[in-house]
């Protein structure tokens, strides 16, 4: 069975990043995540990214780099978390969120993330610092 990836953007904007609170499926409702999803037959994880942060968020974002890091969802579907950064629009729940927060570097840890996100969180937070 060929593996499906799952692209989720860390999505940053003046110093915060993006965290989105899932709405569905009811295993994972109330669970804080980096928005995105399954990449279709034909795109780069790069064009993924940004077709699902216009569609879920009603945003235009550039993906920047993939993150340290690979987690399989289930079988056949793996998840990589890109850096993103937002090129316009203000980001609404469109799609599978109830609620959005923009959390800077001492904020990450307020918001219960799913298991896989909050893995990556160290990655982000050094994103947040900015150049070293």
């Amino acid at each position: 069975m060929e593996t499906r990836i799952v692209v989720g953007g860390a999505l940053i904007h003046r110093g915060r990043v993006l965290a989105a609170r899932r709405s569905a499926p009811p295993e994972v409702a109330g669970f804080w995540e980096f928005p995105g999803g399954k990449a279709e037959p034909g795109e780069t994880q790069q064009q993924a990214l940004e077709r699902e942060l216009l569609e879920e968020l009603g945003v235009r974002a550039r993906a920047l780099r993939e993150l340290p890091g690979r987690w399989p969802v289930r079988p056949g579907l793996e998840l990589r978390i890109w850096a993103a950064e937002l090129v316009s629009g203000e980001p609404r729940p469109l799609a599978d969120h109830s609620e959005l927060r923009w959390l800077g570097p001492g904020e990450l840890h307020d918001v219960d993330w799913l298991e896989h996100d909050r893995e990556v969180l160290p990655h982000v937070a050094e994103l947040l610092a900015g150049p070293a």
